[in-house]
């Protein structure tokens, strides 16, 4: 034996033991810069044991080694000598302080201070404000996945219950002397009174006859109860299809992740996030699965949050919309957004289509379609329609003069009208026409190389090397807090990795020519 083992001994100093370029030294420096009074004011009238600074910085340090689990995060506490740096003497906190820390304490605080070092890499040199990439993906939210109530089946319930109630309630009601209009909690009421006025006792249990009041009075209670369920399920639903009961925030989505490979939907957030130079700039959970209209909120809390604007936006072809496209022209922010159909019209079959609206000859001075065979399409009327925000979509009417006897008929258009009819945007193919031109320029190729790399890069970080999966809180409140640590937790790493890769002050990766 060359020593004994009868007792721990560490030095006085255990920052000498830390390696040098270890990332919770500058995690140190960038936390201590922050303005935490936001922060303190949750702590005016209770007691803290932890100074909440600390705290933060060790919840964020955990993160950034992939530990959620407060249990764990304790552990590491005790165990691991950089989380000792961190607590400088103090105790190690147990888990259900590290746990009501992040749910309550931290809870629309935490934005703010990840906004705060989105300001710090702009002071660094890193954050220009200037390309900004913007993705979405879905993440499972922590609520068992067989708990789901959609908004249809309970509209369809309800509905029926409702025709139950109308061929019952006035039958009832006439029984006891009441009107057929009677309303369903009026008779409820009437009949409890009618009870106790008679000296009508109700009974319950095995053995016990019930009267036939109490049977009529428990029958329309029995409905009440369930009409205030179903209208309770809708309320949560809002203009959502379906939430689950375990975490009501989460809307049932198709996850990529399908380990049990039959497209089952599963409780999750549309999770989106904004990257420049590599650092996420900002985060948003969504409950709608689709990326189309999470696009204008999403930029407009980037930029509360952040206080600047983003001269171009890079995004995929899911958030191509005329909305979209509008909002960004108003905004004077250039969409380097590919359109939804962008990668069909390159293909030979849709070129040669020679059917196809696109691909017809456009008078514009006469404002008029020719198809194939000579026709004349004129114009007809306009359409009004409105997407799920409220925006107006106006599209143009074009109707053929006379398809009669037309030999391209039955290749043309198969519908139930005579002659041919068309629908089209003009405001959206001006717009796809732009945008066509914004991504096929230079500056375009570039972006939309870098947005493959920058932003789906950072999913793909969260996803294998942090191992985050599945949030570990309920309530969208508490999971946009713990992916809001995530995220800072990420731009902490990324400002070491490209300290020590001599990719500082690098926004863009360069294309490489062979």
């Amino acid at each position: 034996m060359y020593g004994t083992r009868n007792q721990v001994v560490l030095p006085l100093n255990l920052e000498t033991r830390i390696e040098i370029d270890d990332p919770v030294f500058k995690l140190a420096e960038i936390c201590d810069s922050l303005d935490y009074t936001e922060l303190y004011k949750a702590y005016i009238r209770t007691y803290r044991k932890y100074d909440p600074a600390m705290l933060f910085m060790l919840l964020v340090f955990a993160y950034m080694n992939g530990i959620y689990s407060s249990r764990e995060i304790e552990k590491a506490c005790r165990n691991d000598i950089r989380f000792l740096w961190i607590l400088q003497n103090s105790p190690a906190p147990d888990h259900a302080t590290i746990a009501h820390f992040q749910n309550e304490r931290l809870s629309g605080v935490m934005e703010k201070l990840f906004y705060q070092l989105v300001v710090k890499l702009s002071e660094l040199g890193e954050v220009e404000f200037r390309n900004v990439f913007v993705d979405g993906t879905k993440i499972e939210a922590n609520a068992n996945r067989y708990t789901f109530v959609w908004a249809k089946a309970v509209q369809k319930n309800m509905n029926r219950l409702y025709d139950r109630i109308d061929q019952e309630l006035p039958t009832i009601a006439l029984k006891y002397g009441l009107s057929e209009s009677t309303e369903l909690e009026q008779a409820i009421q009437y009949l409890e009174n009618f009870a106790r006025m008679f000296g009508i006792e109700f009974v319950h249990g095995s053995g016990k006859r019930k009267t036939e009041l109490q049977r009529d009075c428990e029958r329309l209670t029995d409905y009440l109860e369930r009409l205030e369920k179903y209208r309770e399920a809708l309320g949560i639903c809002g203009k959502r299809k379906s939430y689950s009961k375990t975490d009501t925030d989460a809307t049932f989505m198709r996850m990529k992740e399908d380990h049990m490979r039959n497209g089952q939907l599963k409780p999750g957030y549309n999770v989106q996030i904004a990257v420049e130079s590599e650092y996420i700039v900002g985060i948003g959970l969504f409950e709608n699965p689709t990326d189309t209209l999470t696009l204008i909120p999403f930029l407009e809390r980037i930029q509360q949050g952040s206080k600047r604007k983003y001269e171009n936006i890079i995004a995929d072809s899911g958030y191509a919309s005329e909305e979209n496209y509008t909002y960004l022209e108003q905004q004077g922010q250039r969409a380097y957004i590919k359109p939804a159909d962008y990668e069909v019209r390159k293909k030979k079959k849709f070129k040669n289509d020679i059917y196809r609206v696109e691909n017809m000859h456009y008078d514009e001075q006469n404002d008029r379609y020719i198809c194939p065979n000579g026709k004349v399409l004129n114009y007809a009327y306009d359409s009004h329609s409105k997407t799920a925000s409220g925006y107006t979509v106006t599209q143009k009417n074009y109707i053929c003069e006379s398809c009669s006897g037309c030999p391209h008929r039955d290749k043309c258009f198969k519908g139930q009208y005579e002659n041919r009819k068309i629908r089209i945007s003009q405001t959206m193919a001006k717009q796809k026409e732009k945008a066509e031109q914004l991504i096929t320029s230079d500056d375009g190729i570039l972006l939309r190389m870098n947005r493959s790399i920058q932003v789906e890069g950072a999913f793909g970080v969260m996803k294998e090397d942090y191992a985050f999966r599945r949030f570990l809180t309920r309530g969208k409140s508490k999971t946009e807090t713990q992916f809001l640590l995530l995220s800072f937790a990420f731009n902490i790493q990324k400002l070491c990795n490209r300290l020590n890769s001599g990719r500082f002050h690098m926004p863009l990766f360069e294309k490489m020519i062979a």
